[in-house]
C-alpha cells in the first residue's frame, strides 16, 4: 500500500513539473485529450440516436 502512495506522489510531482516547466505544450496536451473525449462522446450520442431512430 505504501508503494502505491509513493508512486502516486511521484506521478503528481512529474505532472506538476511538466505543467510548470512547459506550460504551452501542457495546455496543448490537455486540449488534445479534451478534444478526444468530446469526439468519443459525440460518437456515442450518434450511436444511441441511430438505435432509437
Amino acid at each position: 500500500m505504501k508503494a502505491k502512495k509513493v508512486l502516486m506522489l511521484v506521478g503528481v510531482a512529474l505532472v506538476l513539473f511538466y505543467v510548470i516547466s512547459q506550460p504551452g505544450p501542457a495546455a496543448e496536451a490537455v486540449q488534445s485529450i479534451l478534444g478526444w473525449l468530446r469526439d468519443g462522446a459525440e460518437a456515442i450520442i450518434t450511436f444511441v440516436q441511430n438505435i432509437f431512430a
